[in-house]
């Protein structure tokens, strides 16, 4: 955490106030996280019902990702940012009134906006306000607010829901996305250039954003992050229903804690390193991470294998988002970076968009273990994809991904 010490009074400043407003935002998002499964299913949700619902909340952050990076860069990070903190301060408290599947798929839509709005803002803020020799670190540090707020978030809504019901859960997620609005909007961004655009060329820009995708500097993270984006969309959707379905004792909050934990450990170490050795081989571990923690549920039949399954996607999630996000910085100028992190994270979004509906509509007939079995092959063709598309070569990419060569798409700056 020395690092910190070695930067300017307002950047610290700005970052202290941008980590506890996201320490709030994750934390309101995540006690919903075992919980409204169970909800769905009490208010009459199938399976199938129960997936879509959960994987509606992507649909918010597909359809205005994009135009929320255009956003950051055009109009300033902070605009984003609390937008994201306003839908998340709101959107519980349609959970209060909302009971039918057509309404509640609405409102999760509208849920997954805070997120496509909060991690773009937040991110491009914590990589502008950061040096670029430390900026693997800095981000390492600064995405503990996800562990630390899904080990928060989960354990204390799961206590909730069971303690007093789901009334004062919803108004404990709204009141924490409340005080994060607050928070977020005493942050004070720092003065990026852009280039000054009319409106003849809006369009064009939009053309441009779409064509970011082609290229070899960005595709491969997007495509990987689709990938894992599924396994992740298994994880948070089905992970309560499936330890309801083993009739295992084990609240399906302390699943997402020990996920926390092993996220919070890996950010810490990790993104130091990968300032150090590269991106490359930290991202390769994470993916297997990822693969082994699906292979590890697809065999769960007591509370210890879903603890060890939960930890093992925790490190995997914990090092994946942090790198990615690192290597998608090094790859891109600050002018674009908002619209580069959109795209990319745009993948995440449709693998889970994708995994509600999809798993959901698989597990019913076949079960909860043959799903997970399909994420693992999902989690290993991320890995081969990663091991041998990421550089320009077949050799250059097997060096990268294991930390034998610097990245030949790294900008910079």
């Amino acid at each position: 955490m020395k690092v910190f010490w070695t930067l300017e009074p307002p950047s610290r400043r700005n970052l202290l106030v941008l980590f506890t407003a996201g320490l709030l935002f994750w934390s309101s998002m995540a006690s919903l996280l075992p919980t409204l499964p169970l909800y769905i299913e009490d208010v009459g949700g199938t399976t199938q019902q129960i997936g879509i619902v959960m994987g509606s909340f992507a649909l918010g952050l597909v359809l205005c990702r994009s135009w929320l990076g255009r956003l950051a860069d055009r109009r300033g990070r902070k605009v984003v940012l609390l937008i994201g903190m306003t839908v998340a301060a709101i959107a519980p408290l349609g959970y209060l009134v909302v009971k039918s599947i057509p309404l509640l798929m609405l409102l999760r839509a509208f849920h997954g906006i805070s997120i496509a709005a909060f991690t773009t803002g937040y991110s491009a803020l914590v990589v502008d306000l950061s040096p670029v020799s430390k900026r693997g670190e800095l981000i390492g540090y600064m995405s503990l607010v996800t562990p630390v707020g899904m080990a928060i978030g989960p354990a204390v809504g799961g206590y909730i829901q069971a303690g007093i019901g789901y009334t004062p859960l919803f108004l404990l997620s709204c009141g924490l996305g409340a005080i994060g609005l607050v928070c977020a909007n005493q942050v004070k961004e720092p003065r990026i250039v852009h280039e000054t655009t009319d409106s003849s060329a809006d369009s064009s820009e939009t053309q441009q954003f779409w064509r970011l995708l082609a290229s070899p500097r960005l595709r491969i993270p997007a495509i990987v992050l689709l990938l894992t984006g599924v396994a992740f969309g298994a994880i948070s959707t089905f992970v309560p229903l499936f330890i309801k379905d083993a009739k295992v004792d084990l609240n399906p909050g302390l699943f997402y804690t020990a996920a926390a934990i092993a996220s919070f450990i890996s950010r810490i170490i990790i993104g130091r390193a990968s300032d150090r050795y590269g991106r490359g081989i930290f991202i390769t571990g994470s993916i297997f991470s990822y693969a082994l923690a699906m292979l590890m549920l697809s065999h769960a039949y007591t509370a210890r294998s879903f603890l060890v399954g939960g930890f093992l996607e925790g490190a995997g999630a914990g090092t994946l988002l942090p790198m990615m996000i690192a290597l998608i910085s090094d790859r891109s100028s600050p002018q674009e970076r908002g619209r580069v992190f959109a795209l990319c994270i745009t993948g995440f979004d449709v693998g889970i968009a994708i995994a509600g509906p999809v798993l959901g509509f698989i597990a019913e007939p076949i079960g909860y273990r043959a799903m997970f079995t399909i994420t693992t092959v999902i989690s290993f063709l991320a890995l081969i994809i990663f091991a041998t598309l990421s550089s320009k070569n077949l050799s250059h990419s097997l060096r990268f991904a294991f930390g034998r060569e610097k990245d030949v798409y790294a900008l910079n700056k």
